[in-house]
């Protein structure tokens, strides 16, 4: 089965003094503004490393909840922040810090799942870069 999602970017001006938009066909973002501040800064909008953020905390918990379930449990809740860091032009990296409530999962079997979902989430296979994970089963 293959999915296409798309999502769309407007900039006008320069890098650093310029803006833009990003929007979604979803349109869970629809013209939602970007700038050189939201990005290196603190300003009102969002940029590409947070949108990478949410997109790897999102597709990680999917992927451990699928592996919870065909191992036979059902979690209760999978909490998940990711922090993207980007230096030197690049991500270097993606913390993912997961608190999980799974009744009844024992925490080798926990450990397990959760480091079968780091490497093997869609978002986590599309990354070159280092992959960290703290997780904690609650």
């Amino acid at each position: 089965m293959q999915i296409k999602r798309n999502a769309t970017a407007h900039w006008t001006g320069t890098g650093k003094d310029g803006k833009g938009t990003l929007s979604t066909a979803s349109t869970v973002l629809n013209q939602t503004q970007y700038s050189f501040n939201t990005r290196f800064a603190d300003g009102v909008g969002t940029n590409p490393e947070e949108l990478v953020a949410a997109a790897h905390a999102g597709c990680f918990a999917m992927q451990l909840a699928f592996n919870i379930q065909q191992a036979g449990f059902a979690a209760d809740s999978l909490d998940v922040q990711c922090t993207i860091t980007l230096e030197d032009g690049g991500i270097s990296s993606s913390n993912l810090k997961l608190t999980a409530s799974v009744p009844g999962l024992e925490n080798e079997k926990f450990n397990e799942l959760v480091e079968h979902a780091e490497k093997n989430c869609p978002i986590s296979k599309l990354f070159n870069t280092t992959i960290n994970v703290d997780a904690t089963l609650n």
